[in-house]
């Protein structure tokens, strides 16, 4: 394992094991009791043709690329002669959560939204040490080369954006800029699970079990994919590409090997802060993480900025695509500030450090305010007065210019 990576310790992975052991126990006894001990993929589960909106090239040019024995599906629209930009989904998605970005950002990028492997069109290998950390970020490094690339921005969702904030991490000089979606640092997320997630430490326990999830993930017609992608209607041509997408049981191992794996390590070189340009996107009523992890997440960046998408849940960038295009048009396009033109307090607070950057970006509304007081239990109560005395400073932007 890599120097800058260590395992939780033996006590919290006894832990984590012990409740595996005993979710396991109780579901296996509910599906005795209901007469159901048996992979639950109904009729309705197997659907044969692609929705087109998976097949056309309208979003861009579908093709594969093999990486150290992997095969990588992906999407590229934008000429080849523009600032590359890297699109890494989350879970339970594929290159798909990128189709209100792809045609806006491919006007000014050359965009590559990828299938991470084990989802979409991407290879699936079933093993879980495929899927641990040092091999997929050698993996990322070697997809981004692969493109010509030595340097790109990154832009990443959920589980794509947990694996760029290691990327970055090990190899801060193949990254240009991020964009951070609805992700907390590593060391944050896994300690800060909401306990009315989706992603909850019991449904992280029961992922630790062989077989038995991806099955259950079945059920119900896919009733999870309806449950993390709540923000879309019923009959919403999009969920059915997802339940195309993950109507097989061997579409789950390889989404599932991820919780089998990063839960157990966290980043341990963080003596240096990322100096990288960042940009950490939440929604406001996001329920899958904690805002306040969000929040405490700038701690681990030198430059960057937060951006809260009010009324929107855990995809804001599907949810409210308008308002997170221009946020990320206009960070991309801002130039680096200067440093020695920034007046810091001595302090190095969480607050003080946050609003030199962050008070162009976030609304001030009462209720925005009151929202986020709520939720971070007072961490950011004194946005207002920070926010507004920190704007004199030159290379902070002003709200003019940001949306």
């Amino acid at each position: 394992m890599d120097s800058r990576i260590a395992s939780i310790s033996t006590w919290e992975i006894f832990k984590i094991y012990s409740l595996s052991f005993l979710c396991g126990i109780w579901v296996y006894f509910k599906k005795i009791i209901a007469g159901l001990i048996k992979t639950e993929s109904s009729s309705k589960n197997f659907r044969d043709k692609p929705p087109s909106c998976l097949v056309e090239s309208s979003f861009g040019i579908h093709n594969y690329v093999k990486v150290r024995g992997t095969k990588f599906h992906y999407v590229e629209s934008g000429s080849s002669q523009s600032p590359f930009l890297l699109l890494l989904h989350g879970f339970p998605d594929c290159w798909l959560s990128w189709r209100y970005q792809i045609p806006e950002l491919s006007k000014y990028f050359r965009v590559v939204a990828v299938d991470l492997k084990g989802f979409g069109d991407s290879d699936k290998p079933v093993k879980s040490k495929s899927y641990s950390i040092d091999v997929i970020l050698e993996e990322l490094k070697e997809l981004i080369t692969s493109f010509g690339q030595s340097k790109c921005t990154v832009m990443a969702h959920d589980l794509g954006a947990l694996l760029t904030w290691h990327f970055v991490h090990k190899y801060p000089d193949m990254v240009e800029k991020l964009i951070l979606i609805s992700t907390p640092h590593p060391n944050l997320y896994w300690d800060n699970l909401p306990s009315q997630s989706n992603l909850n430490l019991s449904w992280l326990c029961f992922l630790q079990i062989p077989r038995l999830p991806e099955a259950d993930a079945l059920k119900d017609d896919l009733k999870i994919i309806n449950n993390w992608h709540s923000h879309l209607q019923e009959k919403d041509v999009f969920l059915d590409a997802y339940k195309y997408t993950f109507s097989r049981p061997e579409d789950w191992i390889g989404p599932f090997n991820y919780f089998r794996n990063l839960p157990f390590i966290r980043i341990c070189d963080i003596s240096r802060q990322i100096e990288n340009m960042t940009l950490l996107v939440v929604g406001g009523k996001d329920r899958v993480v904690s805002l306040e992890s969000i929040v405490k997440s700038s701690e681990f960046c030198e430059k960057f900025v937060v951006k809260i998408v009010d009324g929107c849940g855990h995809f804001p960038h599907q949810e409210n695509h308008q308002v997170f295009n221009n946020t990320v048009i206009n960070f991309l396009k801002v130039k680096r500030p200067i440093e020695k033109n920034l007046e810091r307090s001595p302090s190095k607070s969480l607050v003080n450090k946050m609003f030199g950057a962050v008070s162009s970006t976030v609304k001030y509304g009462n209720s925005v305010i009151d929202s986020v007081q709520k939720r971070t239990n007072g961490v950011v109560g004194n946005i207002p007065t920070l926010a507004f005395s920190l704007t004199q400073f030159p290379g902070v932007a002003t709200k003019s210019n940001i949306s």
